[in-house]
């Protein structure tokens, strides 16, 4: 037996020793589904609905958490904020919600929304209205250039871009400066649907007629819609929203909407500048150690924002380590007291089948078995800085709240690693009692590279819930 294969060994009988130990908190709950959790059942939801963010969960989850767990009052933090669901429906249910949000595609989809509980949806109704129905971008005239980005080159058709950038220039130059940031989300909303990509998880996937050819197989996305019948709908679609949503808007009197107040940047930045104690609760699902890279996933959104290549590179290494290019956060350190990065380093440093992973990924690395060498290190990053955030909220939590989180597990070169179990023992070390982590009756598979090795088996999807003790 090679020394690979008794260390996958040795990691199966921790992991086994693991689940024991949390064999009463683990609890299949058949209420949830991959749907419910996902942002699938965002579809139907006005102002979920606008921004695709495939990485997000949806309206009725939350719904079902705050009423599970009696959360409908107070403060509620959601330290990776990705398209706001969770802020908005607090806000809703009358709790004022705060978010953090280091992605801008994100962050500017989460601003538009506070803009229009801000604004009178009538006019903002008509406004959206008139210039959906004057259709100027497809006339001659003043454009404002997409600012390409090096991975975004050549995404649209040319007549496609021509009103795009038509488009822009309108909406940049709006005599209401509302309406136009709006209608420039608008924009932003449909980008994927006018392109010949889609967003593949590490990756933007490029359909042939692009004449970008990745791999093998020629990739043929379907029907790309042109400019207007994909932008028109979209205006109306938010319009409609808006006045639907009237009732549950700003301006009624009747029901008192909580605040909602983002925080542009890195949770593991921000969290050490916030005050002890002053959450009521906190919901959240921060990226999975899965390698996806939202920087190239959301790169024609972050274009159009103006996101350069620069600023690209510096949003990829800022994110949580969930890529095999993150380097390692040496200056963290100097970012937190002592006591409390200290604190969260031991709990990662002691936390033993996490260790043991680390060794047999390290050694595939050194091995050359592994099919990325980034792997080993962005494990590594993932749960340190995982570590400092779960101390982080213990620390801004109030006694008794809750903190609940929906995250998978993975897998890598056959190590199964049950990160719900790995992050439960970090919470457990910084002052939280587990109370339960459901379950889903349907997990996900391996990729199809880990199954032709070491077989297909599947791995739990959760949603975990600590409260603060």
């Amino acid at each position: 037996m090679t020394r690979e294969a008794m260390m996958l060994n040795k990691i199966s009988q921790a992991d086994m020793a693991l689940t024991r130990r949390y064999q009463t908190k683990l609890q299949v709950n058949h209420d949830l589904d991959r749907k419910l959790v996902s942002f699938q059942a965002n579809r139907s939801e006005a102002g979920n609905r606008w921004f695709k963010y495939k990485e997000g969960f949806s309206a009725g989850l939350m719904h079902y958490i705050f009423d599970r767990l009696g959360l409908t009052t107070g403060h509620l933090l959601e330290p990776f904020a990705g398209s706001g669901t969770a802020l908005f429906e607090a806000a809703d249910m009358g709790m004022d919600a705060t978010g953090i949000e280091l992605l801008p595609s994100s962050a500017e989809g989460i601003e538009v929304r506070c803009l229009l509980r801000m604004v009178e949806p009538d006019s903002m109704t008509v406004a959206l209205r008139a210039f959906a129905g004057r259709r100027a971008w497809e006339q001659v005239g003043l454009t404002h250039p997409f600012q390409h980005i090096t991975i975004t080159k050549g995404a649209f058709p040319e007549e496609t871009e021509l009103q795009l950038c038509r488009y822009l220039y309108e909406a940049d130059t709006h005599p209401d400066r509302n309406v136009g940031r709006v209608l420039r989300f608008a924009a932003m909303c449909i980008l994927e649907s006018i392109s010949y990509t889609r967003k593949d998880g590490q990756y933007l996937r490029w359909d042939y007629r692009s004449n970008r050819r990745q791999g093998t197989r020629p990739f043929a996305k379907g029907a790309i819609l042109n400019f207007t019948e994909s932008v028109v709908p979209k205006i109306i679609e938010i319009a409609d929203d808006l006045c639907a949503d009237m009732p549950l808007s700003l301006f009624d009197n009747d029901r008192p909407m909580g605040n909602v107040h983002l925080l542009v940047g890195s949770c593991l930045d921000i969290l050490p500048t916030m005050p002890d104690a002053s959450f009521d609760g906190i919901v959240t699902s921060p990226p999975y150690a899965n390698r996806y890279d939202y920087t190239r996933t959301y790169a024609l959104e972050l274009a159009m924002l103006g996101i350069g290549e620069e600023g690209i590179k510096k949003l990829r290494q800022a994110m949580l380590s969930c890529t095999v290019e993150n380097k390692a956060k040496d200056y963290l350190a100097t970012r937190y007291p002592p006591e409390q990065y200290y604190a969260g380093m031991a709990a990662f440093n002691n936390q033993e089948m996490l260790q043991q992973v680390l060794e047999y990924l390290e050694l595939c690395r050194k091995n050359k078995t592994i099919n990325n060498a980034g792997i080993p290190r962005m494990v590594r990053g993932y749960f340190a800085e995982m570590a400092l955030v779960i101390f982080q909220c213990a620390r801004v939590l109030r006694s008794g709240a809750p903190f609940v989180m929906v995250n998978d597990n993975v897998r890598y070169m056959g190590a199964h690693i049950p990160v719900d179990l790995i992050l439960s023992d970090f919470a457990v070390a910084a002052g939280f009692d587990v109370e339960r982590i459901w379950v889903l009756p349907r997990g996900k598979g391996n990729s199809s590279q880990q199954m032709g090795y070491h077989g297909r088996e599947e791995v739990r999807k959760c949603v975990y819930v600590w409260r603060r003790s």
